[in-house]
């Protein structure tokens, strides 16, 4: 507790921090596995098609970069 104290850190601030955290890491993996399919699908059409913007997220000095 002194070093609490001599810091001044505020353990209910740290730990509500730390809660909302994982509480935003855990919801981010659980929308990634639920959507998995629908981000495999799309990538799987792109390497079918191409990407429909491909011609203006080329790198720079691309044929289409305009700076």
């Amino acid at each position: 507790m002194l070093i609490k104290k001599a810091l001044e850190i505020n353990v209910s601030a740290v730990a509500e921090a730390a809660l909302k955290k994982a509480v935003a890491e855990a919801r981010h993996m659980q929308w990634l596995t639920e959507n998995a399919e629908a981000f495999a699908a799309q990538a799987a059409w792109h390497e079918r098609n191409g990407h429909p913007l491909a011609d203006i997220i080329c790198a720079p000095g691309g044929s289409s970069w305009s700076a």
